[in-house]
């Protein structure tokens, strides 16, 4: 079994570097290297020259600036693997990974896997408190974490994977954001198999909040695009985050002008993201930092699905919906 690891890159050459050494350091070498770049202007080719030298089997290829997507799909096209691998390229693999996965594959088949996605040792508070309330079943109802919780599992493009005939059959990523549930949807609409491989992998995620709330605020957008495009696929989970901005602001303003007891609920619920943090990594600091990243994560998410809803969905505007619907046909 081999595969074929299918890394898009924009400008993240010292990411770009930590993710090659891991792969480098892998304790099976059953795979290739696929390394895209995205018209970067700082491109990364030194470094795989350098991890190429060192006996990583890589492929770098530089192409114009059109999207992770097309990028993903421009590496399959030049892939042999008889799965594509896809991680982000602030992605760090520990070294038992394809080891694992394999295992996992011939134990338990699928055309389409997924796996979840962690906090190094070495990664900033700031990043672990990111990743808390990223994978939190609290913030989350455990949707993006390494179980299945309120939603049938979507893999992710930071640890996603699926085989040669999916491709063939299904293609490959559209140029949108949330690419991947959009794909994952396609595989299953496909009749293949989606399975999630308790694999995990490091990854860094955003730096800082106001990165952090630029991201989840396009993820509260694509929201309704995915509505848009398969109109049974909006589930109770994903309006959490809407119901988390609307009645926030009706707690503190009830607090504000009715009474102080109103803010209880509010207090209670950032008790338990500080509470359950504190349990999961050990740590004050990044609990009490975990507070502000799942009012961010919830707040940001909200507004983006709040804005594009009310356009799209009620005043149908911005967005053509026939648009959506051919996107959805595939034309």
């Amino acid at each position: 079994m081999k595969f074929s690891v299918i890394v898009p890159v924009y400008n993240r050459i010292d990411e770009v570097k930590e993710l090659l050494d891991s792969l480098q350091n892998q304790s099976v070498k059953n795979f290739e290297v696929i390394i895209v770049e995205d018209g970067s202007s700082d491109p990364c080719r030194k470094e795989c020259e350098a991890a190429a030298r060192r006996g990583l089997d890589i492929k770098y290829f530089y192409k114009e600036n059109e999207g992770r997507s097309i990028a993903r799909n421009y590496g399959m096209d030049r892939a042999s693997g008889d799965y594509f691998v896809f991680f982000d390229s602030d992605c760090v693999i520990p070294s038992d990974y394809f080891r694992n996965l394999e295992i996992e594959l011939r134990k338990n088949p699928v055309d389409c896997f997924g796996g979840p996605d962690a906090a190094h040792s070495s990664f900033s508070d700031t990043q672990k408190a990111i990743n808390y309330s990223m994978t939190s079943f609290l913030t989350t109802g455990g949707i993006r974490g390494g179980k299945v919780r309120l939603e049938k599992f979507v893999p992710r493009t930071f640890n996603m994977g699926y085989s040669k005939e999916v491709y063939q059959k299904v293609g490959g990523f559209r140029e949108m954001f949330s690419e991947d549930i959009d794909m994952s949807t396609r595989v299953r609409h496909g009749g293949f198999s989606i399975g999630l491989i308790q694999n995990p992998v490091w990854h860094k995620r955003r730096v800082d909040f106001r990165k952090f709330f630029r991201q989840v605020y396009v993820f509260g957008k694509s929201r309704v695009t995915l509505k848009l495009l398969y109109p049974d696929s909006l589930k109770a989970v994903h309006l959490l985050p809407a119901v988390f901005v609307i009645g926030t602001l009706a707690l503190i303003l009830l607090g504000i002008f009715v009474s102080a007891w109103f803010f209880l609920p509010l207090a209670l619920y950032f008790l338990a993201v500080f509470i359950g943090a504190l349990l999961s990594c050990g740590n004050l600091k990044i609990a009490f930092m975990a507070v502000p990243a799942a009012i961010i994560q919830l707040g940001g998410y909200g507004c983006g699905f709040i804005r594009d809803y009310t356009k799209k969905i009620i005043f149908r505007q911005g967005r053509d919906i026939e648009e959506e619907i051919s996107m959805r046909k595939g034309k």
